[in-house]
């Protein structure tokens, strides 16, 4: 698979019984998204980047363009806003773990973060 793949993905509507990614998917799709972190806490797996800023300002600006990327993919990450960094985690809630979904976000995510 190539990041085009993931940019050029949308967003499934999850299902509680959707699948979460197996090990060999993430295999195949974490080196796309080389600068996220999977995390695990409680056996929930999570996928996590900070971005860093040089204002306050700024980041409130990316996260603002992460809450629209959000609202048109119905998949809605955690937020956190500090100056200079801003931190984004995706995971899917009903399925509590990472699905595509979550590495299609991140790497959008991405590409917004490089055009920003």
């Amino acid at each position: 698979m190539k990041i085009n793949n993931l940019l050029d993905s949308t967003c499934e509507a999850c299902r509680v019984d959707a699948p979460k990614v197996t090990e060999e998917e993430i295999k195949e799709l974490k080196p796309l998204v080389p600068s996220w972190e999977i995390i695990e806490n409680n056996q929930l797996r999570k996928l996590i980047c900070s971005f860093a800023f040089s204002s306050y300002k700024e980041g409130v600006s990316f996260a603002n363009k992460i809450a629209d990327l959000a609202e048109q993919e119905d998949h809605h990450p955690e937020i956190l806003i500090e100056w200079g960094k801003v931190t984004v985690t995706w995971w899917s809630h009903k399925i509590k773990g990472l699905h595509k979904n979550d590495f299609i976000a991140a790497a959008k995510t991405d590409q917004i973060f490089s055009g920003s």
